[in-house]
């Protein structure tokens, strides 16, 4: 059974945050293999994967500032400790993700998936980070501002 498009547009309102939230994560995702795959013709792997990176966490920044979250507004250094505060996040949800995956592989989540081995490991902990980045982001980073702060 097809939702009427009244019924579409309430729940887009009602979710317009983690349904921009998953999209923007989608092109952040397709702009890191682009870069990534670009930048193998010029560096090595290691290189490029980190150059990637920073233009991806670059773009995702930019993303959930203006469009996600709608903090349009701010001072360089507000917007400055704002991007220092989204690179040690996603930085530190990063190194959670490393560490993370071989902990559960350690304690028996080893299973594969499509031949795919960890997967159900790799799984959980991509759900716990983007649930962390979501929850930094929304409360910590970007949280709405009151009148007297920046």
């Amino acid at each position: 059974m097809t939702e009427p498009p009244g019924m579409i547009k309430k729940y887009f309102v009602k979710y317009k945050e983690q349904i921009l939230y998953i999209i923007f994560g989608l092109a952040t995702t397709v702009i890191n293999w682009i870069s990534y795959t670009l930048l193998l013709f010029l560096f090595s792997l290691t290189v490029s994967n980190a150059i990637a990176w920073l233009i991806s966490v670059l773009f995702a920044f930019v993303v959930n500032k203006l469009y996600v979250f709608g903090q349009k507004g701010s001072s360089m250094p507000g917007v400055a400790k704002e991007l220092l505060m989204f690179f040690l996040a996603r930085a530190a949800t990063g190194a959670f993700e490393i560490l993370g995956l071989p902990l559960l592989v350690y304690i028996g989540l080893d299973q594969e998936v499509f031949g795919i081995e960890g997967a159900v490991a790799k799984a959980i902990i991509s759900v716990i980070v983007i649930i962390t980045n979501y929850i930094l982001s929304k409360f910590i980073i970007f949280r709405k501002k009151t009148d007297h702060q920046e």
